[in-house]
This record gives C-alpha cells, sequence and structure tokens, in this order.
C-alpha cells in the first residue's frame, strides 16, 4: 500500500516537474524574439547617442565587425559598429569592457573620428554602487559627456586619468576606483581604434543581414 502510494506521488511530481519545464522553455521560446527586438531597439538607440546625427547617413547597427584586441578588455569578440557618410568612413563606435570597476566588469560604447578625437562614450552595463560609481552612467549624472571632443595621443595618454592622478576627469567623492577604470579604458579603446582605423573599415561587414 504504502509502495503504491509512493510511486503515485512519484509520478505526480515527475509530471508536474515535466510540465513546469515545458511551460517554462516555451515561454522562453515565445519571449526571445521579443526580447532579441528590445535589446537591438536599444543598441540602436544607444549607437545614435555617441555621434550626431548628422555626421553619418548608414544605418549604423547594420555595419559592424568584431576585434579580440587586448585594448578592448575580456569576453572578446567585441563588436564595432562603422558610421559613415555617403560611403566614406567617418567614426568606430567601438565595444570594450573594464574589469577594473569597484563591483566587476564595466562595459563601454565609445565613438571614436580618424584622427582619435572622441564623439562621445555610453556605459551600457554595470554593477557599480548606486549612488556613487553609477554615476558613470548618463541617467545618473553627465560625467560621461566630458569624453566629447577629448583627443587621445596615445594608448597612455596622460591626459586621460582623472584628476587625482594627475589627469584632466573628474573623480566621484568616495568613488574614484569606478572613472578612473572607465577612463583608462576608454583611451585604450580610442588608441585602438585610431591606430586600425583604415584596416577596420576594410573588414567585411557581419551585421548586413541583420533585422529588427
Amino acid at each position: 500500500m504504502i509502495l503504491a502510494s509512493m510511486k503515485k506521488n512519484g509520478a505526480i511530481l515527475t509530471a508536474f516537474a515535466l510540465a513546469t519545464t515545458g511551460s517554462v522553455a516555451l515561454v522562453q521560446q515565445l519571449t526571445a524574439p521579443r526580447i532579441e527586438a528590445q535589446e537591438k531597439k536599444h543598441l540602436m538607440r544607444t549607437l545614435t547617442q555617441v555621434i550626431p546625427a548628422d555626421k553619418y547617413n548608414n544605418q549604423l547597427y547594420l555595419d559592424c565587425i568584431e576585434s579580440d584586441a587586448t585594448e578592448l578588455g575580456p569576453n572578446g569578440p567585441h563588436r564595432i559598429y562603422r558610421a559613415k557618410l555617403d560611403d566614406q568612413p567617418i567614426a568606430l563606435l567601438v565595444q570594450h569592457i573594464t574589469p577594473e570597476g569597484y563591483s566587476g566588469n564595466i562595459n563601454m560604447l565609445t565613438a571614436v573620428y580618424a584622427n582619435a578625437t572622441i564623439s562621445g562614450v555610453r556605459i551600457t552595463q554595470h554593477k557599480e554602487t548606486p549612488g556613487l560609481g553609477d554615476k558613470v552612467e548618463i541617467k545618473k549624472s553627465d560625467w560621461v559627456n566630458s569624453f566629447i571632443g577629448q583627443k587621445a595621443t596615445s594608448g597612455n595618454d596622460a591626459r586621460f586619468n582623472v584628476k587625482k592622478d594627475g589627469g584632466v576627469f573628474d573623480q566621484f567623492t568616495g568613488a574614484t576606483i569606478t572613472p578612473r577604470a572607465v577612463v583608462k579604458s576608454v583611451n585604450a579603446a580610442t588608441w585602438y581604434a585610431h591606430q586600425n582605423f583604415d584596416a577596420l573599415f576594410a573588414q567585411d561587414n557581419l551585421c548586413q543581414q541583420e533585422t529588427l
């Protein structure tokens, strides 16, 4: 009697587990396209935030390459989007990561013109402390706009430091590690884009078949 009851309960639990797993898989399958579409729309908005609209006339998200360059940080390959005006190279929009944030990796997007001048920077993902390190995010402060118009002269430009370290960028009260990490990563990514500008534009497009 007890054995029969255990078998019955086991069968019920197994059926419930299978049904639950199937439901989760079905929900994931149904929502995946919507999530992907939302992520691409967010990407499009971010791309257009780092370079003025009058500087290019191609679809940024449909023109990209990838790079495993160490200057762009871990977890590569990193995507690099290419801005063109009448099919002429204008800027590279580089995704890069610094692992030196206070709370781990900080993901960024930096737009760079051919002469190593920065058009704009956005933080795309981070886990920095709310009220302190998260000020690198445009929604929290305009600090990230201090990169606009800055020009790198090397991959270790002394100006690309926080003021505490002799550079030109402000640090945050109580939080120096985060801005320091961002500034150094932006410098490295900017110089990499500048040094390899023509070669990166010469590579085959990896994004031309992607759609929303």
